[in-house]
């Protein structure tokens, strides 16, 4: 099917005024990557100072100082806003090793392998599209570097989210704290959703397409219109150079928001089986949550004790909630600066992610092999830490080299 298209109102004569240049893929789904990574391993809630006003999305003045306008947004010019297959040895065995590789069965999927008592993210979806053969290589010979563009994209989303969230630390104690943390942060973010008209780095947890599907929203923002309840979900991308980014990566940017409004539809959908939330995951139901999460329960409005608890009103929450809006927004921002590069407003394409996501856990499943980029995209390859060792670079290095040694012969 084909991709979906982006609106185009002005992109004629909006479009040249800034070079469109391919750039390293970790500026896309890298960096989303590693924040999802430092999100994951920091234990914070979210402070219910910031989230229980008794300000309304129509009065709220932050909402309207921020706003985005929806209707009239696409290519804009720039303006300013405020383990590896074995133990040992060198990665040329361990390449040998994933050469050597059976194709997997279902039982020692990479899923089951590399995942197992873990939801896949969203990242994960969006990193096998960009290069599924790449996605191997991190599983089985060690993720990507944080580099210092990475970093900036970190601290770039951390300030987002500081004007808008207070986090407080919290004391975990076990696997079911950490997953009951999760639900409240959800829980309290659509709290200030709902009072304030916005929230950011909103976790989502759902189950689609019989598997267990994690990731975070950059922001949502409820529509200005009295009329219009589906919230909007955004995604903000920073750039390392002031280039608009290439389609292959707006494809990607567009796949992870698609997949962030699938989650968040099916969970207002009620589709939150908890008996498999519990058995997958490994746990308790009645566990006793910590000290910590007994207080915030009660700080948002709802006395829990046990996970149980947490998944009930983790349920109430989301039921309250319509589908979010068809119409989702990319905005790609200078580092430098944080200077706007342009925004990329598009409408959800059910058909297309749902090929995006079959084809994506093909390979997770190890009903499908990994494979390479498509030729036309193979300039990715210059980016990849692991090119040195991929076939297809070096494949394509060897033709080269035999077609300049054919050359000169045929000269001589």
């Amino acid at each position: 099917m084909a991709e979906p298209e982006t609106s185009s109102s002005n992109n004629n004569n909006k479009k040249n005024n800034i070079p469109i240049e391919i750039v390293s893929d970790e500026e896309m789904a890298f960096i989303e990557a590693a924040y999802a990574s430092v999100t994951s391993s920091s234990i914070f809630a979210r402070s219910l100072s910031s989230c229980c006003s008794s300000s309304t999305p129509s009065s709220s003045p932050r909402l309207h100082n921020s706003s985005l306008s929806i209707n009239s947004i696409t290519l804009l010019s720039k303006r300013k806003i405020s383990s590896s297959c074995g133990g040992g040895g060198d990665i040329e065995d361990a390449l040998r090793c994933v050469d050597s590789r059976k194709k997997p069965a279902v039982s020692d999927s990479f899923l089951r392998r590399f995942r197992k008592k873990r939801a896949l993210s969203v990242t994960d979806l969006t990193s096998t599209e960009w290069c599924p053969k790449q996605m191997e290589f991190s599983l089985l010979l060690g993720g990507k570097k944080v580099n210092q563009f990475m970093k900036a994209g970190i601290a770039r989303h951390a300030k987002l989210e500081a004007e808008v969230i207070t986090r407080v630390e919290v004391k975990v104690q076990s696997q079911e704290d950490r997953w009951a943390l999760k639900l409240l942060n959800f829980i309290n973010g659509v709290n200030q959703l709902l009072f304030e008209g916005l929230t950011r780095e909103l976790p989502i947890i759902g189950f689609a397409d019989d598997v267990w599907m994690i990731g975070v929203i950059d922001e949502v923002r409820m529509p200005l219109t009295e009329n219009d309840h589906n919230p909007i979900l955004i995604d903000t991308k920073t750039r390392a150079r002031d280039t608009l980014p290439a389609e292959p990566q707006r494809r990607n940017g567009r796949l992870q928001l698609m997949c962030y409004k699938y989650m968040w539809d099916n969970l207002v959908a009620d589709n939150f089986p908890s008996r498999k939330f519990f058995t997958y995951f490994g746990l308790n139901p009645q566990s006793i949550l910590c000290e910590d999460l007994k207080v915030l329960s009660g700080d948002s409005g709802f006395s829990a004790m046990t996970l149980d608890d947490v998944v009930r009103y983790y349920r109430n929450t989301y039921t309250m909630l319509s589908p979010a809006n068809d119409q989702l927004l990319l905005r790609y921002e200078y580092q430098k600066d944080h200077s706007l590069l342009c925004e990329d407003k598009f409408a959800y394409d059910s058909e297309w992610l749902k090929d995006q996501i079959h084809s994506c856990l093909e390979f997770w499943l190890g009903d499908q092999e990994a494979t390479y980029v498509h030729e036309d995209e193979r300039w990715k390859c210059r980016f990849c830490q692991y090119a040195p060792v991929c076939p297809a670079n070096t494949d394509s290095k060897e033709m080269s080299a035999n077609t300049s040694n054919d050359s000169k012969a045929k000269e001589g």
